[in-house]
């Protein structure tokens, strides 16, 4: 059995080799030529600003400054959201935007398994808590044009990361909405007010979900999504996103 898997690894190894003589790994933002497959060059991962405590207990928007364990910031101190806590891998910003936009609209879906890592550990005090991993759903027509849901790549690299059971139609879009661009906090709440729906054939009920996007805005979208999950019967449900706007409150 030992020398069974000594030969399977040296076979994974050359494998490895050979793919990276044919198709050189390149960085998940820029392109350039990197070391590792699913890596980061290194002036794109200095302009990354990944996202640890101090945050905000309940959406995790970044503190300068360690305000205690039980701290809020003012949006969530003044109306709590629906989730329960939200957190995420990095700041949405100039640093950030080409590799997310790459991975949702280029089809740079190589990077799944090292964003499924990087949310593992970003968000392993809400993965330690959850039942089921699920993705916000992508509806049909917009799913035909991608041809793929990039939060639900998130959601399965992020189960097969954590080993967490991943339900990729726990939900569904069951309404076509305009872009969110361009709008505002109340704007994007009506934007995807009832857009939401529970797969017939799936549940929720008593279990603890973790909701899992590409990006955070407003959190209309997650707050909407939680609010049908836990109307559904979920126990609890969080959510966790490769990026994050922050703008000042």
């Amino acid at each position: 059995m030992a020398a069974l898997d000594t030969a399977t690894r040296r076979l994974g190894q050359a494998a490895r080799i050979a793919l990276n003589a044919i198709l050189p790994p390149r960085c998940l933002s820029c392109g350039a030529t990197v070391g590792a497959q699913g890596a980061v060059c290194p002036d794109c991962f200095s302009a990354l600003a990944f996202l640890a405590h101090p945050m905000c207990v309940a959406c995790g928007y970044p503190f300068e400054f360690d305000h205690g364990p039980e701290a809020l910031c003012g949006a969530c101190a003044a109306e709590r959201p629906r989730f329960g806590r939200a957190r995420a891998v990095l700041r949405y910003d100039d640093g950030s935007r080409d590799l997310v936009l790459g991975f949702k609209h280029a089809d740079r879906t190589h990077g799944a398994p090292a964003f499924g890592q990087w949310l593992a550990r970003a968000g392993s005090e809400l993965v330690q808590d959850a039942e089921v991993i699920a993705p916000v759903p992508l509806h049909w027509l917009r799913l035909a044009g991608r041809r793929y849901n990039q939060a639900a790549l998130l959601a399965l690299a992020l189960g097969r990361a954590s080993g967490v059971s991943v339900v990729p139609d726990l939900m569904v879009r069951r309404r076509r909405t305009p872009s969110q661009a361009g709008l505002g906090v109340a704007g994007r709440a009506r934007n995807v007010r009832g857009a939401f729906a529970m797969h017939p054939r799936r549940g929720a009920r008593d279990r603890r979900v973790l909701l899992v996007d590409d990006v955070m805005t407003t959190g209309a979208t997650v707050s909407e999504c939680a609010r049908v999950l836990l109307r559904a019967g979920a126990a609890s449900v969080d959510v966790l996103t490769l990026a994050r706007v922050v703008r000042p409150q």
